[in-house]
């Protein structure tokens, strides 16, 4: 039987470092689009985008795409995409960041089938080889380290031993977000401001699905600078 997948974007207005981040422009798209554009050609099932913010879902519907208001009051990307699986019922939920424009479609078949293939897989990544030292010191880089399985042992903001770049994607089975929706927000996932850091200090594994992909998070206006150079380069406008 085939598996019912969904596809949320969350988009919110109110970003501490870069205020009105989904709606940016680089290589003439707004921020949002390149991660729905991802989506869509992926191919996986339904996309919607998730807002609090009536301007990014005026910008989305405008240009003709499925958007969703949801509360101003979640404290993680995460939390709002439960919201939106609540309203749209699926077997499959994606949470795919909005703010790393070089996502690749093959990038998203590739975690979704972290689950389409183990039944035991509750939740999901993706992470791609670091590509210099500077990316290994940036705060802004998320980091993981694997086990021999390919499951996450940490993920962190600081310069970890053979590790990995963290890629802004998750894919939980339906009642795992469920679960992890209701889960209290540890010690380590406050340190290091990262929620998939809640799955872990709980004692559910998070598998990662390696890659080998561009990417460029975008958190400051000197990013946006940086990934719509990469965008041109590789021409994908």
């Amino acid at each position: 039987m085939s598996q019912k997948i969904l596809v949320v974007i969350p988009s919110r207005y109110r970003s501490e470092r870069l205020p009105g981040k989904p709606l940016k422009v680089l290589a003439g798209r707004s921020l949002w689009e390149w991660a729905y554009r991802a989506a869509v050609r992926a191919g996986v099932g339904r996309v919607v985008v998730a807002t609090e913010d009536a301007r990014i879902a005026r910008d989305v519907r405008r240009k003709g795409a499925e958007v969703l208001l949801t509360s101003p009051r979640h404290p993680s990307g995460s939390d709002r995409v439960w919201e939106v699986s609540r309203r749209m019922r699926a077997d499959i939920v994606v949470n795919l960041q909005g703010d790393e424009p070089l996502m690749n479609p093959r990038t998203i078949r590739k975690t979704v089938s972290l689950l389409l293939k183990n039944s035991e897989v509750l939740m999901g990544t993706a992470a791609a080889p670091l590509e210099s030292e500077s990316e290994r010191n940036n705060p802004h880089v998320v980091k993981v380290v694997l086990d021999k399985n390919g499951r996450a042992l940490y993920f962190s903001r600081s310069p970890l031993p053979t590790s990995w770049k963290h890629l802004g994607i998750y894919a939980y089975r339906s009642g795992f977000l469920s679960k992890f929706h209701r889960l209290p927000v540890g010690f380590l996932e406050k340190q290091e401001k990262l929620e998939q850091l809640r799955a872990l200090e709980n004692g559910f594994p998070v598998w990662v699905a390696r890659v080998n992909q561009k990417s460029c998070g975008v958190d400051t206006p000197e990013d946006l600078r940086i990934a719509e150079g990469l965008l041109l380069r590789h021409r994908y406008a």
